[in-house]
């Protein structure tokens, strides 16, 4: 009987994931891939960096996605004068009133949500990049030797701008490789900017409803785990991820222009969002369509490509179309 009820339980839940997405669809227009992209990290327990040029609503639709799930939400603006205590914490020196007694006490910082927007995060400088891809990695904040705990679930969305690169610091390809997605934002089609400027210039505002809590998200973090992938599915995604290597690829593209591959996290995040697209798509077993899906915003950021490459304009993103093409389940 209690297997029959968690079952019912979450079926109630992935019913609700496509009104969660209609939901965050009132306020904004189009971008879809990226919606989705978000959801199956925040399904997958993992994080997003997302990359688009000014304007296209990156921060508006980090918003909009908190507020249709009951979560705290933070946005942190980062600036090359932050440091790591602006966003982690500081202690504070605080008097016992009864007492008189004075203590230190940790005053918790931005951090301390269930999904943070850094704002730009290439704007910062390294000592406080760490400071957050640490507590990305830990989950925990350590600060005068005590750990504290993030809440959860706990997810982070990273912004950078591609065209401003005076007075940035971009992330080493270490610390990219801790993000989960690296999702890309593309300008809007016509018809889209068309109803982005009907609806953004008015009087009216749409009112959003709650549709997931953080115990709901909880639950289904647990079953993205438990969605079933076959043996085959599996040697398949380790297949496509060794071919990344230049040194032991089968493909010939990969060893002409690439200069080293992705290592076995791309694999375990592989999975991880392949059972989470299956989940928001109402299944519970990966079909091969999303490992191919989201075989690129888990490789783009995890490949480096040679000069060479650089120089005739070969992107990662067509090294990862030509290995789906060529490495069979």
């Amino acid at each position: 009987m209690e297997a029959t009820t968690d079952l019912t339980h979450y079926k109630a839940l992935v019913a609700k994931l496509p009104i969660l997405r209609q939901e965050i669809g009132k306020m904004i227009v189009g971008q879809q891939e990226a919606i989705g992209e978000i959801l199956i990290a925040l399904l997958a327990g993992g994080h997003c960096l997302l990359e688009g040029v000014p304007g296209l609503a990156k921060t508006l639709m980090v918003k909009t996605m908190s507020e249709t799930l009951d979560m705290s939400f933070k946005r942190i603006q980062f600036t090359p004068d932050l440091m790591p205590g602006d966003i982690v914490g500081t202690e504070i020196l605080e008097e016992d009133h009864e007492s008189g007694r004075k203590f230190f006490k940790f005053n918790k910082g931005p951090l301390f949500a269930h999904i943070v927007l850094a704002d730009e995060i290439n704007r910062t400088p390294p000592k406080t990049q760490a400071a957050l891809l640490e507590a990305m990695q830990e989950g925990r904040v350590t600060y005068a030797g005590a750990d504290y705990a993030l809440p959860k679930p706990f997810l982070i969305i990273a912004t950078q701008n591609p065209i401003e690169q005076a007075g940035t610091y971009p992330l080493p390809e270490a610390q990219l490789d801790r993000f989960l997605l690296y999702i890309k934002l593309d300008y809007p089609s016509e018809l889209e900017e068309l109803n982005v400027l009907k609806s953004t210039t008015g009087t009216a505002k749409p009112s959003l409803q709650t549709i997931l809590t953080d115990r709901d998200i909880l639950d289904l973090q647990l079953l993205t785990r438990q969605v079933h992938i076959s043996d085959e599915l599996l040697g398949y995604i380790n297949r496509l991820v060794r071919a990344t290597r230049p040194h032991e690829s089968p493909s010939a593209f990969v060893k002409q222009w690439g200069e080293w591959g992705a290592g076995p996290r791309a694999g375990q995040a592989l999975v991880l969002c392949a059972k989470a697209n299956a989940v928001i798509q109402g299944r519970f077993a990966v079909l091969p369509e999303d490992i191919k899906t989201l075989a690129f915003p888990i490789l783009r950021h995890r490949l480096a490509l040679n000069f060479k490459a650089e120089a005739e304009g070969i992107t990662t993103d067509r090294v990862i179309e030509e290995l789906v093409k060529e490495i069979k389940i």
